[in-house]
């Protein structure tokens, strides 16, 4: 059985401006449907039955479209910040409870289009802690923000460009709950945070994807990630 997808949709999207002032980012309509209904039929035909959405800005319009999952086949728990943002670490920390010893986490701005399966596989296999999947972009769809040798994650870094840098986080991760004990008691963190931890202590695989992703997180991302999603859906 597939394990449990994690989808991060709790953030505010100031890059996209007034689309997003009163509609949260997952429920922009692409290519005729909210976005988040493109990723359910994704991740469906991954394998996957079970989501839980962290969530937190107008997280309750989410919630009423989504509602249980059941009319997507899935089945769908909400996990809500509060009142105070938690960070995309923070905010699966406090989802740990509702999920299995390990899950994969996503980006609700994202269109992946990897083998969830294939993933999964190369996860166990190498018996770590994570594993991140990573893309050769050489910047093209946004900065580079690892070095990647010889099958391995040997430095990531968001802020800060360091040589040897022409991978990117691709955005599909996958985490067994003790991942988390690298991060003591905090409660608020980035994601990433978490993944350079477990990077320094060598818990951290790689699975390098060769097609590109697909995000709205930005103007120019949701123009392509509509043109690609009318496209296929005339193949």
């Amino acid at each position: 059985m597939m394990p449990a997808v994690v989808i991060l949709a709790g953030g505010v999207a100031k890059r996209l401006g007034p689309m997003t002032e009163h509609i949260p980012k997952s429920l922009l309509r692409v290519a005729g449907e909210p976005f988040i209904a493109h990723q359910f039929l994704l991740l469906k035909k991954n394998g996957i039955k079970e989501i839980i959405i962290c969530s937190g800005y107008l997280s309750r319009q989410v919630e009423d479209f989504v509602g249980d999952g059941s009319k997507f086949g899935l089945n769908v728990v909400f996990s809500e910040d509060g009142e105070i943002p938690l960070g995309t670490g923070g905010a699966i920390k406090k989802a740990l409870p509702l999920l299995d010893e390990e899950f994969f986490v996503m980006y609700g701005d994202s269109y992946l289009r990897v083998d969830f399966k294939d993933v999964q596989q190369s996860f166990l296999k190498a018996g770590q802690r994570g594993l991140m999947t990573v893309l050769k972009n050489n910047d093209a769809w946004g900065p580079s923000n690892i070095v990647f040798k010889k099958g391995r994650i040997a430095a990531y870094d968001k802020k800060n460009k360091l040589e040897g840098m022409d991978h990117i986080d691709y955005g599909l991760g996958l985490l067994k709950k003790d991942a988390f004990d690298v991060m003591g008691s905090d409660e608020i963190f980035d994601l990433s945070a978490l993944y350079q931890k477990l990077i320094e202590q060598d818990q951290m695989a790689g699975y390098e994807v060769s097609e590109r992703f697909y995000e709205i997180g930005s103007l120019a991302g949701l123009a392509e990630t509509e043109r690609y999603l009318i496209n296929r859906k005339d193949q």
